[in-house]
């Protein structure tokens, strides 16, 4: 009897290291946009992220999501993030992708919470300086700021027409790239007839508000007569999807400029592709390498084709760095909450360390088990946070092609302006 204990014990000796990393576990919420202006973008991030999450279970550790629908929408989000602090007691929160979710979720939940919070899709240039509760550094991005975007949207607009009109929705992602846009459009030689906004509600119909841009022209130096040479949609698919077909329809516009909140081949297919076939976009780009091209694989092996829709390899990143930030916190002997994960995400994710790519998290785990330095490598792209939680990321031009998205061009480096 006691050689059959003594051996009991020298087998789980063994085995002992494995089965508590196995045991750990991370209750991580998310506020994916499943309903609303964003539905479409919801399922396809949340697929992303339970990935991460099923890669890193074979690695020892266990990201328990508990899933909350922001609905595309501020005060259902605001009350989704209370109840996953206050009675799911999770650890972290992934989402949304609506920067007019996440500014009021940050202000009012989650940074007075000392919640972490991370946005794989939110790209207002106001989240950059976004106040926090005596500045607990609580809120994050693996997107980039649009303030790039809009400089890459401006240039390509000036490139190909001398006139524009804006439509956005009236919220800060809407806001900040419209501004950012107008002034690089006019620095590069365009005009801007008129800025149109609208609510983050769906209406089901903006022939009115579109008269704006269409139906009078103001009466101003240099252009006193005449339609806008294109119009910029800074907007969400489930809005375009009105406001595109009536300003074809109604108002006879034929050309148009995208941007990543209406990167939607259900965009195309509600308008008719034809119809929107050759027209350019901008978006927040990924890098195309041997990580994405792994990433790419691993999502289609998973739940088939890969989609063409933003960020979707942004919220496999979002999981993985918080994943890999609470095994870094726990191999320190750190209680697993929220303000000791944000402590260790830019020492995973930033330089130096071994490289980590999308699924080698069993050797993540390893060198931070042994209390090596680790640098991850993002799905979308390179995930290095700077003081105010943003990363640096290229702005791919896409376009429509019978229906489909395709990428035209990458711009990697921008201009100061």
């Amino acid at each position: 009897m006691k050689r059959t204990i003594i051996f009991l014990l020298i087998v789980m000796g063994f085995v002992a290291p494995h089965a508590a990393a196995s045991a750990q576990e991370v209750v991580v919420g998310t506020l994916f946009d499943h309903s609303g202006a964003l539905q479409d973008w919801g399922p396809r991030h949340q697929n992303a992220a339970e990935l991460a999450a099923k890669q890193m279970a074979a690695a020892g550790l266990n990201l328990k999501f508990v899933h909350q629908d922001s609905r595309t929408e501020a005060e259902a989000a605001k009350a989704a993030a209370e109840k996953l602090i206050a009675e799911d007691q999770v650890a972290a929160i992934i989402g949304s992708s609506s920067s007019g979710v996440i500014v009021p979720v940050a202000e009012a939940v989650t940074s007075p919470k000392n919640m972490l919070l991370i946005s794989p899709g939110a790209t207002s240039p106001y989240i950059t300086n976004l106040p926090q509760d005596q500045d607990r550094d609580m809120l994050f991005r693996t997107c980039p700021s649009d303030t790039l975007q809009g400089v890459v949207l401006g240039k390509l607009a000036a490139s190909l027409y001398k006139t524009a009109s804006v439509v956005y929705v009236n919220n800060p992602y809407g806001q900040g790239l419209a501004r950012q846009f107008q002034r690089s459009f006019v620095r590069h030689g365009g005009f801007v007839y008129t800025m149109i906004p609208h609510g983050e509600e769906v209406a089901s119909t903006y022939v009115e508000p579109l008269r704006n841009a269409f139906g009078r022209m103001f009466a101003t130096k240099p252009y006193r007569s005449g339609q806008s040479d294109v119009l910029c949609v800074i907007s969400y698919p489930e809005h375009a999807k009105v406001f595109v077909k009536e300003a074809i329809d109604v108002y006879k516009c034929k050309h148009f400029l995208f941007t990543d909140g209406t990167k939607s081949e259900e965009l195309a297919a509600a308008v008719g592709p034809e119809k929107l076939d050759g027209m350019l976009g901008t978006a927040p780009g990924v890098a195309v390498g041997e990580a994405f091209l792994k990433f790419d694989a691993d999502y289609t092996a998973e739940f088939g084709e890969f989609p063409k829709s933003p960020f979707i390899a942004n919220a496999y990143d979002a999981a993985a760095v918080i994943g890999l930030a609470a095994y870094a916190a726990k191999s320190q002997g750190l209680p697993l909450t929220a303000p000791n994960i944000r402590d260790q995400l830019r020492s995973v994710a930033n330089p130096p360390g071994t490289f980590i790519g999308p699924g080698e998290f069993e050797l993540a785990f390893k060198l931070l088990t042994a209390g090596k330095d680790i640098n991850y490598e993002g799905a979308s792209g390179t995930i290095d946070f700077d003081q105010n939680g943003d990363v640096l990321a290229p702005i791919e031009v896409w376009r429509f092609k019978a229906g489909k998205i395709v990428t035209y061009r990458m711009e990697y480096q921008i201009a100061e302006e």
